[in-house]
């Protein structure tokens, strides 16, 4: 289950990102600006079409506890993906038709990098491992993919016939004293308000929330809230790089605080003001 979609500040000209099926309206939201790595540009995509869909229920994954540098494929794309958050890709250029060749016989993992033509490309993205493909006549590949352990890149190995880069793992650091829990709670309550406004300025029936959580730990919790906010990749790539979930979800509660206050001033409008 997804919060509303982000609506989106900007597109990328080299792809075509198509965000899935959304059962709940769209609303503009007030984010602070971003603190995104400034890192140097990698080789754009120019054929790659992709989407994003909603975090899977029940996702716990650790990263690895390794300090080892590993080498990786990296796709740069104009979106984030998160820990959990499953990734629909279709491959059809050719130096990524080779990716897939090579993958399908190793371990199926890669890294997934935001970058977009302003702000260039982010040093810190998410490993996607291939949990389902289709190999159609033409070579084109369908992929499922899963989010698992988040890393940045250290080095650049290569860049054709498609981007290799060295990576160190990342994990969040211990949160000390802070009440992970009673934030996530807070920030599932302002999720549901949201939802709940949303629908009401939509026209659609309200009605109450299931549970957002499911049993979510806090840390892959935060991890869904982000993968929400589908419309707005440069606020979703600086929750991305935090390493301290009590930071993410305060951040994240921050920003659904303030879309649940333009919410709740344009739903007095629309009832002062029905026909608006």
């Amino acid at each position: 289950m997804a919060l509303p979609q982000l609506i989106p500040s900007h597109s990328s000209s080299s792809l075509t990102h198509q965000p899935s099926i959304n059962p709940y309206p769209i609303f503009k939201p007030f984010l602070k600006p971003s603190s995104l790595s400034q890192s140097r540009r990698f080789h754009r995509l120019n054929s790659l079409r992709c989407s994003a869909s909603s975090f899977p229920d029940n996702h716990h994954t650790e990263p690895p506890k390794s300090d080892d540098v590993v080498e990786l494929p990296i796709f740069p794309l104009p979106l984030v993906l998160f820990p959990g958050a499953i990734l629909p890709l279709q491959i059809f250029e050719f130096r990524y038709r080779i990716m897939m060749h090579t993958l399908l016989h190793t371990d199926l993992r890669f890294g997934v990098i935001y970058s977009d033509s302003v702000t260039g490309t982010a040093d810190v993205g998410c490993v996607g491992e291939i949990v389902k493909h289709e190999r159609l006549v033409d070579d084109r590949f369908f992929l499922i993919c899963k989010g698992q352990e988040r890393f940045r890149i250290t080095n650049v190995v290569r860049t054709k016939p498609y981007l290799v880069a060295e990576v160190n793992w990342l994990e969040d650091r211990p949160s000390g004293s802070e009440d992970l829990d009673g934030l996530a709670n807070e920030v599932e309550s302002y999720m549901k308000d949201v939802i709940r406004l949303s629908n009401r300025l939509n026209g659609k029936q309200e009605k109450e929330t299931l549970d957002l959580r499911r049993n979510l730990f806090p840390t892959p919790f935060s991890f869904f809230v982000g993968s929400t906010f589908e419309g707005a990749p440069r606020e979703q790539q600086a929750l991305l790089e935090l390493e301290d979930t009590a930071t993410r979800l305060k951040r994240e509660k921050e920003t659904l605080r303030n879309t649940l206050n333009y919410l709740s001033a344009a739903s007095a409008v629309k009832d002062v003001f029905p026909s608006s």
